[in-house]
């Protein structure tokens, strides 16, 4: 226990000092303290198809793993705890979560399997170099170099500088979101705030590629987040995004989902403004999708006397809504047919029948739509996924 505490103090030391890089030193001196020959820390790439040593870590000391068929790929993608054991001992694969976010895994090599009450300390310790690593990111280019496996354009270095993180929870509500290509994507986002009882959820897709997109779309982002933080309603903070858009890129246009969901009752109040109706999934099957669009797209609202609808629905607990951008829907295989709504609708059924935690599932689903396309996306594949539970404190 005492030694636990000084692999914890020493961890800890790394708030007030140093960077991410600084992380694998500090684990190596730390690992005896914690009954373990060797600790490494694992980040998922932006692609989410393998795990990377942080930069900063010892070469030879691990290695990069796959996410599919490896112990360190599992742990990722099933936030729980692998053991594979050799003749010297073993290795064990800890989830590195902020919060709902995946970051990657921590990994310990041991001369045994631990007690349970080891297991708990490393599970605190795993705990904190999540902390550490997002907190200490920023301070440094570690964490995105480890990250990137391709050079990053521009557009999406704008972009996902403008996200926030690809998975969220609260009181059992959950939302996570993947984008496609994530070194080139330039005109789709999504965001999202919790803000006492509310889930504000939102989706974008702009109009055109490149520098231009990415422009349009942070200005939309900013323009969202400025009206939700004044408190405007569903109908002004569309109406505020719309002006703006028209006023500084007159002529462009943005599709997009507005929505805020009632996290103790499960209402849902959404818009759309121009964008394809989310997916509505509910006991194993698809419902029929709300109305839409419920307005022009965010740009040329101008061009209608009346306000924006607001459609809602009061969810069941376990309900999901898939959104998406046109880039998931109209992806093409080599003969030419498309990846379509019932297609989608179909593969998210199926993941979540599997058991699939919703980040995973969102996975899986971008890992799809590339091999779909054969690698080579045709257009931005963006999609996010809301579900629902109630409130712990409420009544069933």
């Amino acid at each position: 226990m005492l030694s636990s505490m000084e692999a914890v103090r020493r961890l800890m030391d790394l708030r007030h000092r140093g960077r991410a890089e600084d992380l694998p030193a500090v684990l190596a001196e730390a690992a005896p303290l914690l009954d373990a020959e060797a600790a490494s820390v694992l980040l998922i790439d932006y692609g989410q198809v393998a795990l990377h040593p942080l930069r900063g870590t010892t070469t030879g000391t691990t290695t990069t793993q796959t996410v599919e068929d490896t112990p360190a790929g599992r742990a990722f993608t099933t936030a729980e705890q692998q053991w594979r054991e050799s003749d010297d001992g073993g290795k064990l694969w800890l989830p590195l979560l902020h919060g709902a976010e995946r970051l990657g895994v921590l990994e310990f090599r041991v001369k045994a399997y631990p007690a349970a009450s080891t297991r708990h300390d490393l599970e605190v310790i795993a705990a904190l170099v999540a902390e550490l690593i997002a907190s200490r990111r920023f301070y440094g280019d570690a964490v995105e170099h480890t990250r990137r496996r391709l050079p990053m354009q521009l557009p999406a270095e704008i972009i996902w500088n403008q996200l926030p993180p690809l998975t969220f929870a609260v009181d059992g509500t959950m939302v996570t979101a993947v984008l496609e290509p994530c070194y080139e994507v330039g005109g789709d986002a999504f965001d999202y705030a919790a803000n006492g009882d509310v889930l504000h959820v939102a989706l974008f897709d702009t109009v055109g590629h490149g520098i231009s997109a990415s422009a349009l779309t942070t200005l939309t982002l900013n323009t969202y987040r400025n009206a939700r933080r004044s408190g405007l309603s569903l109908i002004d903070t569309c109406r505020s995004i719309d002006k703006w858009v028209h006023a500084q890129y007159p002529g462009a246009f943005v599709t997009a989902l507005l929505s805020e969901l009632d996290m103790p009752t499960g209402t849902y109040r959404r818009i759309s403004a121009g964008h394809p109706a989310e997916i509505f999934l509910r006991d194993g099957r698809m419902l029929p999708a709300l109305p839409t669009p419920n307005t022009l797209p965010l740009g040329l609202g101008h061009m209608l006397s009346r306000p924006p609808e607001v459609i809602e629905e009061r969810l069941r607990p376990g309900d999901a809504l898939v959104f998406y951008t046109d880039g998931i829907t109209e992806a093409r295989d080599a003969s030419g047919a498309l990846f379509g709504v019932e297609r989608l609708g179909d593969f998210m059924l199926g993941a979540l029948r599997d058991g699939s935690p919703a980040p995973e599932a969102m996975r899986r689903l971008i890992q799809t739509i590339v091999s779909y396309e054969d690698g080579e996306l045709r257009d931005d594949a963006t999609a996010a996924m809301l579900q629902w539970r109630r409130h712990d404190n409420e009544p069933g």
